[in-house]
């Protein structure tokens, strides 16, 4: 049974408790690991990762929220490399067993390869699919 290393487990513990209790569940099942600036970003960092990997300055992201309303989690992979950003349909499919989860734990979701919820994954003007947020702020 695979389970989060120490810094993944750092990392979401930066997040909300929903994002923290639905990851915890899918590790169980799914291997997978928090990026690097995956919970909570400061206003350096979410700065440098725009406008190449973000789309959003400080303080516009959930990232930038304490705790997090945005965690970025990847499929892990047992060989090298471990992380294959090329890999389209493994993020899909990763993607498919976190929304199920979350579903089953009635926690709602906004995937970033299908930010409008609309199941049309050919509409999106920008990809982050390793990307998933709360569609509503941590103090509701």
């Amino acid at each position: 049974m695979p389970l989060f290393g120490a810094v993944s487990n750092e990392r979401l513990l930066q997040c909300h408790p929903d994002l923290v209790r639905l990851f915890r569940e899918v590790v169980l099942l799914y291997d997978c690991q928090v990026l690097y600036l995956g919970g909570h970003r400061n206003q350096e960092q979410q700065n440098a990762l725009y406008p190449t990997y973000s789309k959003v300055k400080w303080p516009n992201s959930k990232h930038n929220r304490w705790p997090s309303e945005a965690v970025d989690v990847a499929p892990y992979h047992q060989i090298e490399p471990h992380i294959r950003w090329d890999d389209r349909d493994g993020f899909y499919h990763f993607a498919g067993f976190v929304r199920g989860t979350a579903m089953q734990m009635g926690i709602p979701l906004v995937w970033g390869g299908n930010w409008d919820n609309d199941q049309d994954l050919d509409d999106q003007t920008f990809y982050d699919l390793a990307h998933f947020e709360l569609p509503y702020p941590a103090d509701e």
